[in-house]
């Protein structure tokens, strides 16, 4: 992508507001969905929500853990031995592979790592800065009604706020708390019906402690009794521009279970992250992945967004590069497991596997979505991975940031919470929730991670979330025969116009139409 793009998707985002459409909409469109008020938060991650109360209950209530105090937990020691073991990796395989780029912490390194110590400080802890409801996953857990998410973002505290419109010294590392909506402990019988009135109930009530966020609201519900797994995502090493570069960050994502016996959370396999190296090089595992993702059943809930891939496909890790582009080839280049060549020279798929899968389900009556193509097929195996999620419309590698509540201004800080990808898939998610409260069967499919799905399409219309400015697009050949049926609906609103990124992409995003 270039520069230019690069910087007018950052202005396009800040322009649009806190969770607001560009196109004039006046209600946020995380309403009912997501918990970003500053005073909120701060309530509760002072409360019974702060990382260190969640992940040990029995401590009295006193002042939030630092990681010091947090990794020391016997729960969280297998976490920091994970991540330690991440980094020693990470350095060997950048050595072996760029051997003439030095890297370390400090700027005096061409790739400039997190300084691991300060998983150890005692002046840095883990802030609550936002709690999203995502039952719009009950397809994976039925019974746990989805899940809900304490995000953390990893803050200094030993700097102090200077000026009226100081921020406080964020890191940049987020904590995902992932909670079942229904946990083990709850009340037999609670229904998701129950727990999606609760959280839409919000959505028209004032955000106090005394009403939604109180006794008898959603958040009464969450308990350490529902913890279910750890997410985190860490920017790794950031590589500044310099001659034999552009600029470049990469970010490492890893998962823990939550062990409730042990009390302990342990290594798990990142949810659909498949394990290139090992797939591409074992011919056993590559026949039954490709046997298994071809079948008409899978095929269809690849297609629909709704896949769950076996672990014994998945990997522990993902490394995921930004900045990247808009073409399928862009999003992970490293993959190399889709459609062309992968290590070694195998193609794990060939151009006629999905040919052959795509007239099977035309054969079967099957109504595909989003994969009408070779390209729609590379695109939605990528995006359903974490990594290729979090490459798709994220902010820094994060698709929640998080609110600040600690800065001088909070209410008014300029820092948009989440990305567009974010606030574009609000509108399916809380249709999700609304069949759940009316006793309708939900529809848990979605679009591209690009392109939120038609069902939003008179919310999100014009705006940079579909087809406003900012929006990504596709610019069609001049025969329309020849345009990609996966994304000819990727198209701009009315004076708008896509702007290719590059020669010879057709994937862009749109802006005002030249005179």
């Amino acid at each position: 992508m270039s520069r230019v793009l690069r910087c007018l998707l950052v202005v396009s985002v800040l322009l649009c507001g806190v969770g607001r459409a560009c196109a004039g909409e006046d209600r946020p469109l995380e309403r009912g969905l997501a918990t970003i008020d500053p005073v909120i938060l701060r309530e509760l991650d002072h409360g019974r929500f702060g990382l260190g109360r969640m992940l040990a209950p029995e401590r009295s209530a006193g002042a939030p853990l630092s990681n010091h105090e947090l990794f020391s937990l016997p729960a969280m020691v297998p976490v920091r031995e994970a991540l330690g073991r991440e980094f020693d990796r990470y350095v060997t395989d950048h050595e072996a592979s760029l051997p003439n780029e030095s890297i370390g912490v400090g700027q005096g390194f061409a790739f400039q790592l997190f300084d691991r110590n300060l998983f150890d400080s005692p002046n840095v802890r883990f802030v609550l800065s936002g709690i999203v409801n995502r039952m719009d996953r009950a397809y994976v857990v039925p019974a746990s009604c989805g899940e809900i998410r304490l995000i953390y973002r990893l803050t200094r505290t030993d700097v102090p706020l200077i000026g009226e419109n100081a921020v406080s010294q964020r890191l940049p590392m987020t904590l995902n708390l992932v909670l079942k909506a229904k946990g083990d402990g709850n009340d037999a019988s609670l229904t998701c019906r129950d727990i999606a009135r609760r959280w839409l109930a919000t959505a028209s009530a004032p955000p106090t402690m005394d009403g939604p966020f109180g006794k008898d609201g959603p958040l009464d519900l969450i308990a350490d009794r529902n913890i279910e797994r750890i997410e985190t995502n860490l920017q790794i090493a950031h590589a500044p521009k310099s001659a034999v570069r552009d600029f470049r960050t990469d970010y490492l994502l890893k998962v823990f279970d939550y062990d409730g016996e042990a009390r302990r959370f342990v290594e798990a396999p990142l949810e659909n992250q498949i394990d290139r190296d090992r797939i591409v090089t074992d011919e056993t595992l590559r026949r039954d992945f490709k046997a298994w993702l071809l079948d008409p059943g899978h095929f269809a809930e690849l297609d629909r967004g709704t896949l769950v891939i076996p672990e014994r496909f998945l990997a522990r890790r993902a490394v995921a590069p930004t900045p990247v582009g808009f073409d399928v080839s862009d999003l992970q280049p490293e993959f190399g497991l889709t459609v062309g060549e992968g290590a070694a020279g195998k193609a794990v798929f060939s151009d006629s596997d999905v040919v052959g899968a795509l007239k099977q389900a035309a054969a079967d009556g099957t109504r595909l979505q989003n994969i009408q193509s070779l390209a729609g097929f590379e695109r939605r195996l990528n995006d359903v991975t974490c990594a290729g999620c979090h490459q798709t419309r994220g902010i820094g590698g994060f698709h929640f940031p998080g609110v600040d509540w600690m800065a001088a201004k909070p209410s008014n800080s300029t820092v948009v919470p989440a990305s567009p990808h974010f606030f574009g898939d609000q509108a399916r998610r809380r249709d999700i929730l609304a069949s759940f409260r009316e006793g309708r069967a939900p529809d848990f499919s979605r679009g591209f991670a690009n392109r939120p799905q038609l069902r939003g399409n008179a919310e999100l219309a014009g705006t940079e979330y579909s087809d406003g400015w900012g929006a990504h697009c596709y610019l069609p050949p001049a025969k329309p025969v020849e345009a990609d049926r996966s994304f000819r609906g990727w198209t701009c609103a009315e004076g708008l116009a896509c702007q290719p990124a590059g020669q010879t992409s057709r994937m862009g995003m749109c802006f005002v139409r030249a005179r």
